[in-house]
């Protein structure tokens, strides 16, 4: 049987055994800029859980010490991986609740649950993706199980041989990991995790990881980059549906049958429950009806529908895959925020990096900016504290970053006293549109449906840099080569950031005969006189009527963010 103080030592070792090899593991992202490290956000959430629960007593029981680790988890979460993990570990909660001791299909029983968790909650789940390396795991432990095993540490042991086993077959899921020769990045975290539990299982033995404290304490959370799991499909409905539903403790209804219902009528299904509430989002052509299953099961505790089609087909022209970030850097302290009343109607939080960025946000009415974005992300937590620092009784949040949302999402049932809106703005130009469509004297649904509005009909250009070498369609790609993404999208590689600069604002304002206002916002390494040049050089190939704007961000990794409208 596995203990509580063996559960707990494992969850350390996992926590040990990513961050030794989370270097190895952002080494399998795909794309030549500077993406976001998948192991260092693996690493950072399960070393949140580990620090929480190193110093319980040697007597607690298994299914408190699973708790202790989702909830911590939860709450620090960084990045899709990050949060798509924490959710495992929910699971693993939820099987061993109640258990002073757990055997080999209680184990097995909680990872169900936990992929179970995970699943549901993205969206439109991809196979070939870290999701396929636990659920090919949990399958291997049941097949242990179904042959006679009752050992719960070979049951373990039959789990990371299938993680292993799933994850050596992600490429052929996948035709973008094959093409680049590698396995997925998130999957390899698992296996990590996964393994680093099985020594304290098998053997006792905590696996070290090898950092000194001053490195643990450099790391920086990035952004997860888990390319295929991120593309978007087409929106095929017009209402955006999102509800919580407090649940009545005398229905015993499952919450898998709301599920089931909701595909039935639209796309984008997603449940999360516990055993308070069901938060729950659908894309669909009838609010009403997804409403009226919702009531079977307790009382609607918040009711959200917007149209959402014309913001998600832009989006879905949208591909993060070519996000650039820079090497990890740590952000600056950041002074404690203070809980405040909500007091006033209406309040907004931000996630932006660079001071000229922040004051931007700042002015344009964000109570609190949240440092963050490509080599920052911000944890669930991070997001909470900013949230209730904001003295509101609808505290809107702009991720800026499409990475941060699924984090951001998280926060809306841990603030109790308030209501969380998640505006999806992917980019920093989304957000500085959505703030400047702002009206104090509408109503907060008016104002948000306009805020998205306005988000949806920005462009949004990049100027970064290759962090390695590489092949792109048919061109080479050298290591420091200067790259230009529209939408996303990698499109130039030059060697000059500002002729990249003035290509990519071109280039966009071509595509709409109306444009009106580019804005460039220039960054670390770029001096105020090239910010002009690029301005002169850029004047000249547009027209007159379209309104040019510089401003001094100060941001990492992109040595100019490009508005469009």
């Amino acid at each position: 049987m596995i203990q509580g103080y063996q559960f707990k030592n494992a969850v350390v070792s996992g926590s040990n055994n990513i961050a030794k090899y989370k270097k190895q593991v952002n080494d399998l992202n795909i794309f030549p800029v500077p993406d976001g490290d998948t192991g260092t956000n693996m690493s950072m959430t399960a070393g949140a859980a580990a620090d929480s629960v190193k110093d319980l007593p040697e007597e607690t029981a298994v299914g408190e010490a699973a708790k202790k680790t989702a909830s911590t988890m939860l709450r620090n979460a960084r990045g899709n991986s990050g949060v798509i993990l924490s959710l495992l570990f929910r699971g693993l909660s939820k099987g061993l609740e109640g258990l002073t001791e757990a055997g080999a299909e209680d184990l097995v029983r909680a990872l169900e649950l936990g992929v179970e968790e995970a699943y549901k909650a993205v969206m439109k789940p991809t196979e070939g993706t870290m999701l396929t390396v636990a659920r090919v795991a949990a399958e291997k432990g049941r097949e242990a199980l179904e042959n006679g095993c009752e050992d719960p540490v070979q049951v373990w042991d039959a789990v990371c041989m299938g993680a292993a086993q799933a994850l050596e077959e992600t490429p052929e899921l996948l035709p973008v990991l094959k093409r680049a020769g590698v396995v997925d990045a998130g999957g390899q975290g698992v296996c990590l995790i996964f393994e680093g539990m099985l020594s304290v299982f098998k053997s006792g033995i905590i696996i070290e990881s090898g950092l000194s404290p001053e490195e643990k304490a450099q790391e920086t959370a990035e952004f997860f980059r888990n390319v295929a799991a991120e593309f978007d499909s087409e929106i095929n409905f017009t209402y955006c549906t999102e509800f919580i539903v407090g649940r009545d403790p005398e229905i015993q209804k499952d919450p898998l049958d709301l599920r089931l219902f909701l595909e039935t009528i639209g796309d984008c299904v997603v449940v999360v429950d516990d055993e308070e509430i069901i938060k729950t989002h659908v894309h669909t052509e009838n609010p009403g009806n997804a409403l009226q299953a919702a009531l079977q099961y307790g009382q609607l505790l918040t009711v959200k529908i917007e149209n959402m089609k014309e913001q998600h087909r832009k989006a879905a022209e949208e591909n993060e895959a070519q996000k650039a970030a820079a090497a990890p850097q740590q952000p600056a302290p950041q002074p404690a925020l203070a809980p405040q009343e909500p007091v006033e109607e209406m309040g907004f939080i931000s996630v932006a990096a660079g001071e000229g960025l922040r004051s931007l946000f700042t002015d344009l009415g964000c109570a609190v900016v949240v440092s963050g974005g490509q080599t920052m992300n911000p944890s669930t937590d991070d997001l909470l504290q900013a949230v209730l620092a904001t003295p509101a009784k609808k505290v809107f949040i702009l991720p800026n970053n499409k990475n941060i949302i699924m984090a951001a999402e998280q926060v809306i049932p841990l603030a109790t006293d308030r209501e969380v809106v998640v505006l999806p703005t992917r980019t920093i130009p989304q957000g500085i549109s959505a703030m400047l469509a702002f009206d104090p004297d509408s109503e907060p649904e008016e104002n948000r449906q306009q805020m998205l509005e306005a988000a949806s009909h920005v462009d949004t250009g990049l100027v970064t840099f290759a962090a390695r070498d590489s092949e792109f369609g048919s061109s080479t790609i050298r290591q420091g080569d200067i790259l230009g993404l529209k939408n996303g999208k990698l499109s130039y590689i030059e060697k000059d950031p500002v002729s990249a600069c003035v290509r990519v604002a071109r280039s966009l304002a071509r595509r709409h005969p109306d444009t009106s206002f580019i804005t460039l916002v220039y960054g670390e390494g770029i001096t105020a006189q090239q910010a002009e040049e690029a301005k002169r050089l850029l004047s000249a190939k547009v027209s007159a009527d379209v309104e040019i704007t510089l401003v001094e961000g100060g941001q990492p990794v992109y040595y100019f963010i490009i508005s469009v409208e």
